[in-house]
């Protein structure tokens, strides 16, 4: 229910939303913190308790959906009975979206990682990086750091920030924090671990099936960017991208955008410790590789559209308060 009653619903989640957004920011600017760190350690032990190795494919797959169940229903029915005992409807609504927002710290680690390769410094860009990451950093040269960073910035924006705020506008603030908790759950149980390869399947597919419509909605302002350059080429590249169920538009789209090169072979730790390379598709093969400046063009080409999209909520708001009161 709406505590502003003079604004229109969709106006009053945009407010909750810059304000979850504000609040963020200026607390993330001075404290470096993770609210779900907590849900992480437990997504991880949950995985090791119930991912047991001699299970069979199916039963593992299996377990991982029952896994998804237990862990989100019981959270999803605390929240939405806590709800009605909450008088001040906005700050439960912005809390809970504070919650689900990814840090807003990614373009002070992305400069950092800049400035460490530009220094020479290659364990410290690693070590920097290797938090954000799945894939293991020691093996990376400085293009592969650079590279890496790129998308990681990618990514998680659109992930924990762009899926969640359209989410949140869409359908609340429980379906936004629930998200968000899945969200984590697919970054833990990663089927490109050897050991989660059919654990994580679910937990996968449901992530990818809510990011769609936002991933595309943000590589369609990306490829608008383009106009007046290579927007039918860039357009022709990247339309045979635009129904699968992955973020590889985006990730093709930024490279073209950049004209550099993105993805390629990763490596991560399987079950017994060793180093094992995934092969991964390779975006934009005939550019060159990603230098260290490409690391701040992506950033400033990130929260630019980042920016645009919320300059172009706040104007349909103030369009629809306007309508509002001239009826």
């Amino acid at each position: 229910m709406t505590d502003l009653p003079n604004l229109s619903p969709f106006s009053y989640q945009l407010l909750i939303l810059l304000t979850a957004m504000f609040s963020k920011g200026v607390i993330s600017h001075f404290i470096s913190h993770e609210p779900l760190r907590f849900f992480q350690f437990y997504c991880q032990k949950l995985g090791d308790k119930v991912n047991k190795s001699p299970s069979s494919p199916q039963q593992q797959t299996i377990s991982g959906l029952v896994a998804i169940i237990i862990t989100l229903a019981p959270i999803a029915i605390i929240l939405w009975l806590f709800a009605a005992f909450i008088e001040v409807d906005f700050l439960w609504q912005a809390f809970l979206l504070y919650l689900a927002i990814g840090s807003f710290g990614l373009s002070q680690v992305n400069k950092s990682i800049a400035q460490a390769i530009v220094a020479k410094q290659s364990y410290l860009a690693k070590q920097t990086l290797k938090r954000w990451l799945l894939r293991e950093t020691e093996p990376l040269s400085s293009l592969g750091l650079s590279k890496a960073a790129i998308e990681m910035k990618l990514l998680r924006t659109l992930q924990q920030g762009y899926v969640v705020a359209i989410i949140f506008l869409v359908a609340g603030p429980l379906a936004a924090i629930l998200f968000r908790l899945l969200l984590e759950m697919h970054y833990c149980w990663n089927t490109k671990l050897e050991k989660f390869n059919h654990f994580g399947l679910h937990s996968k597919l449901i992530v990818n099936l809510l990011q769609w419509l936002p991933v595309r909605i943000f590589s369609l302002l990306l490829l608008f960017t383009s106009i007046g350059k290579n927007f039918l080429l860039f357009w022709r590249l990247s339309k045979k991208h635009f129904f699968q169920l992955d973020n590889n538009i985006a990730l093709l789209l930024l490279a073209l955008s950049l004209e550099v090169k993105l993805g390629g072979v990763a490596m991560y730790t399987n079950r017994n410790g060793a180093n094992t390379k995934l092969a991964k598709t390779s975006f934009n093969n005939l550019a060159r590789q990603p230098q260290v400046t490409d690391i701040i063009h992506a950033n400033n080409k990130i929260t630019y559209l980042v920016s645009f999209s919320l300059t172009f909520l706040i104007l349909i708001a103030l369009a629809v308060e306007f309508i509002t009161v001239n009826i």
